[in-house]
């Protein structure tokens, strides 16, 4: 019997079961030995009946994924730097940062977020475990401490002083021992401090069928729901939430002790009612999903086997981690999409992972002129598509297969 590894409790819903795939995030050498040596790990994801948390039932240990040459850099993500600039001149104003401030992120990555507060003369922090990730933020001006973040290293950031703002984006789902990362924000919070969360939320992962979103690195999927009981039991309380359009629909969490003055605030309300309407505290919510996925993959390798019967060319933008999982579980791989671009040079050159698809910088459009280019990381298909809108010119057409198929 597997164990909820937050409180417990015997898991007995299944939500997802995608089979064994690669690490999303670990592409490869283009040589025999590295794809020789490539590992694949069950990808199975059930819910929790008693707290609520969904989460993957294979842990992969965090330093094998998370660790000096991890790919994922922020800032190749023009729209993602921009709204980390909003979220700083917002938290800004709202909560009277000054110079007097220190405004930290966990999981800080290369610096994209905490380099607007440091334009802007706030004295910042950033706990980000990946090496490479650490020395590109340095470079950026923004002091970073190379650890995973949890209640120790917490203590340690706290013997110099505590922050009066947090930003933890995307990186609640990240880790697996999720109780002992909460207990961390107490600790290093100052007393009338402000913790916010982001992460994509589970009501959208299940209305918009967004399985590509589960890969190893996503330990859980979470809902509001979960993650007010996750903050009562650290001590803390969520006083806000906002509901955002990125990554498929995002909720932003505010978060204080519990003894602070923060009123609670309307929206807080709202997304409780939603995900109360959806029945996320029944196991019924959760456990139709699975054969929605069958018929996205479905679906696409059908698209595909028209294009082929029709002589079109079919590559892809975006080496991300979700449209590994997608390219995965589907059953895609390099005979059926032989390329795929993106702006990252630290993935340029590799392979994606389980695919083997090389990846190359975005120029080889213009070079292999395809006709349809499939966005994997759909989040961003607004931004792609209008940056790369030239593909017109030779006919091509964007392609978007999630929820369903759409040739944009």
């Amino acid at each position: 019997m597997i164990a909820c590894r937050y409180c417990g409790s015997p898991l007995t819903v299944s939500f997802a079961d995608l089979g064994a795939t690669p690490l999303a995030n670990s592409y490869l050498e283009p040589t025999p030995e590295s794809i020789a040596a490539e590992r694949s790990f069950p990808l199975h994801v059930m819910v929790c009946s008693a707290c609520r948390l969904v989460q993957t039932t294979e842990t992969v240990p965090a330093d094998a994924i998370f660790d000096h040459d991890y790919a994922y850099l922020s800032s190749y993500s023009a729209s993602w730097v921009a709204h980390a600039k909003r979220y700083a001149e917002v938290m800004t104003k709202r909560f009277g940062l000054g110079p007097h401030s220190l405004a930290a992120e966990v999981a800080s990555n290369d610096g994209y977020l905490l380099q607007h507060f440091a334009q802007a003369g706030i004295p910042v922090l950033g706990i980000e475990p990946a090496g490479n990730a650490a020395s590109l933020a340095e470079a950026k001006g923004v002091p970073t401490r190379v650890a995973f973040f949890n209640a120790a290293t917490a203590r340690e950031l706290a013997q110099d002083r505590q922050a009066d703002l947090i930003a933890a984006n995307n990186v609640l789902a990240h880790v697996p021992d999720i109780r002992d990362f909460a207990a961390g924000f107490p600790i290093f919070l100052a007393p009338e401090g402000v913790l916010t969360f982001e992460f994509p939320h589970l009501l959208n992962l299940i209305n918009q069928a967004q399985f590509d979103t589960i890969y190893h690195e996503h330990y859980s999927y979470l809902s509001l729901m979960f993650v007010e009981r996750l903050m009562r039991d650290a001590g803390m309380r969520v006083f806000d939430v906002e509901e955002l359009p990125t990554h498929g629909g995002s909720l932003r969490v505010y978060a204080c002790h519990a003894g602070a003055t923060h009123a609670e605030e309307a929206g807080l309300a709202k997304v409780r009612a939603d995900e109360a309407a959806a029945g996320l505290d029944t196991d019924a919510a959760y456990a139709a999903f699975g054969p929605r996925i069958d018929a996205i993959c479905q679906g696409f390798r059908a698209f595909l086997d028209q294009a082929e019967a029709e002589g079109k060319t079919v590559a892809a933008y975006g080496a991300a981690a979700k449209g590994n999982t997608f390219l995965n579980v589907a059953g895609v791989g390099v005979d059926r999409i032989p390329f795929v671009v993106d702006r990252n040079p630290e993935k340029q050159g590799r392979l994606l992972p389980g695919s083997h698809i090389p990846v190359h910088g975005p120029e080889h459009l213009d070079v292999a002129k395809p006709d349809y280019v499939v966005i994997l990381p759909w989040n961003l298909a607004a931004e792609i598509s209008t940056e790369h809108a030239r593909i017109a010119g030779w006919g091509g057409r964007f392609v978007t297969a999630e929820p369903e198929l759409r040739i944009l």
